[in-house]
């Protein structure tokens, strides 16, 4: 335990009233239960759970971290760390990403202007939005909302999913350009499917960010049964997190999710392994939507931004 949290719970214990009673406050109770779950390696998924809520109700305010953490009673530090632990990233990042995966879903599958769908997730300004989106995105707001770009969309979030068609997958796979096959590294792994799923179709993705944004620089679609093996060649070099996403093959509701937990290394000329354990999709999951769409496809370089690495499908 560490003199803070020791300093914390030795306040917690001996601050009283004269008449004997406790005075201490919510915050002070709530940040001594967490300091000693902690401890015993308890999980604090309901508070997690509670700040999730929040942010997923009120993604359109300007929420802050000490508004985040008052909610719950804790302090921003312990907050944020207890947070951090629960989901593999920061509240801050996590707001994010419910605020770009509500605006992906706004561009993708309604009628609004840009404008509107600032004002709908959380943003003031349309300049601000349009820089951040087209950063993290690889292509504007408007792009978004090319035909190829929904065809070919990837969704993972408790309440929705979506995977593009096997034959549209197909088909874009012929017609992508990427990295040559015997340029990079490889990844050898394996994904492994729950037992109430005799057979599911997998979509399996190798991307630069915990919660991607953009495309993967390589992927592969395969129809998995229990444990299935596969091979992603033409990787470039470097630190990837490797993402799988599932869904039943018999078309039952439902969408599972597979990561590797930390990033693999590849180093070109060499294989990497991993074992991919798929799960149900929890409730504190970031969302993610991506879209297999490339602004190559979309012929944006006359649009004068730079064109993201290559998407390649992976043989």
């Amino acid at each position: 335990m560490s003199p803070r949290d020791a300093g914390v719970i030795a306040v917690a214990a001996n601050e009283e009233s004269r008449d004997g009673m406790p005075r201490r406050t919510q915050r002070d109770k709530r940040e001594l239960d967490l300091i000693r779950h902690r401890e015993r390696g308890v999980s604090m998924q309901p508070a997690v759970k509670q700040a999730i809520a929040s942010i997923r109700e009120r993604y359109f305010e300007p929420i802050t971290l000490n508004d985040l953490a008052a909610e719950v009673f804790v302090s921003p530090f312990h907050f944020s760390r207890v947070f951090s632990r629960e989901t593999g990233v920061t509240p801050g990042r996590y707001l994010t990403a419910v605020r770009l995966f509500e605006a992906k879903r706004l561009l993708v599958m309604t009628s609004l202007t840009v404008s509107d769908v600032v004002c709908s997730v959380g943003y003031s300004s349309v300049g601000t939005f349009t820089s951040r989106f087209t950063r993290a995105v690889g292509m504007t707001p408007t792009q978004y909302r090319a035909p190829e770009v929904s065809e070919l969309l990837l969704a993972v979030a408790p309440d929705f999913h979506r995977l593009p068609p096997s034959n549209v997958l197909s088909d874009f796979g012929r017609t992508c350009t990427g990295v040559d096959g015997d340029t990079g590294g490889s990844i050898v792994g394996a994904v492994e499917l729950p037992g109430e799923v005799p057979a599911a179709r997998v979509l399996i993705g190798v991307f630069a960010d915990a919660i991607p944004q953009c495309g993967p620089v390589v992927y592969k679609s395969l129809r998995a049964t229990d444990v299935t093996g596969f091979t992603l060649h033409g990787v470039p070099a470097g630190r990837w997190h490797v993402i799988a996403v599932a869904e039943h093959a018999s078309g039952h509701d439902g969408v599972y999710l597979g990561t590797a937990g930390e990033p693999i290394d590849v180093t070109a000329g060499s294989a990497s392994s991993l074992h991919l354990r798929m799960r149900a999709v929890r409730t504190t999951d970031p969302p993610i939507a991506i879209t297999l769409a490339s602004q190559l496809s979309l012929d944006s370089g006359r649009n004068g931004i730079a064109e993201p690495a290559a998407i390649r499908t992976a043989a």
